[in-house]
């Protein structure tokens, strides 16, 4: 991970006009920003104006990232966030409440989680249209903490939230994939214990 107050002082420079810090940050950090737009958009093309508008914003006010509170790919996540959830709104997509919560499956605690398998994997379309038809607040926390293999911590920063919140809306998402994609998870080997993602540092 690169030094975030090397990063700091790389996009001051950038916001100063110096064209080689910029595509230097660019290259560094847009695909991780596209592909979270994308997956929580499903348009490639709205991910891209994202990913712009992202970079663009970050470059009139570079004074604004701290390397202390986070890293500079959080940030841009943040705001690539905040800039999907504007395009969903457009939609007419709800995405300021979190759906109630739902009763877990009896034995659901003692059940081997093969989704994360099904999720890396993602071999069929189905994948991707469950969790793109996931509520905007579930699909981001998929996507940052599966998808972008971030810590429950920058998720939270990213959203936003307390950690508490991520761990719940990732329950609450799990259990409506593992509901849709019932017949690609039967007969899958299960490689993790429920909870052993979340203790991920």
């Amino acid at each position: 991970m690169p030094d975030g107050a090397a990063e700091a002082e790389l996009l001051l420079r950038a916001g100063r006009g110096d064209e080689a810090a910029f595509l230097l940050l660019y290259e560094r950090h847009r695909t991780p920003v596209f592909r979270f737009a994308c997956r929580m958009l499903g348009s490639a093309p709205q991910a891209e104006d994202v990913t712009q508008e992202c970079f663009l914003e970050v470059l009139r006010r570079p004074e604004a990232f701290r390397a202390e509170r986070a890293s500079l790919r959080t940030y841009l996540c943040a705001i690539a966030r905040h800039l999907a959830l504007k395009h969903l709104r457009k939609r007419g997509q709800e995405t300021l409440v979190d759906d109630p919560p739902e009763e877990a499956p009896r034995g659901a605690a003692k059940e081997r989680d093969a989704l994360s398998a099904v999720i890396e994997a993602e071999a069929a379309e189905a994948v991707r249209s469950a969790v793109e038809a996931l509520p905007p607040l579930q699909r981001e926390a998929v996507v940052l903490f599966e998808y972008q293999e971030m810590s429950l911590a920058d998720v939270a920063a990213v959203c936003e939230v307390d950690v508490g919140t991520v761990k719940s809306r990732l329950h609450r998402a799990r259990e409506r994939l593992r509901r849709t994609l019932a017949p690609f998870l039967a007969g899958r080997p299960a490689p993790l214990a429920p909870g052993e993602r979340e203790t991920r540092p």
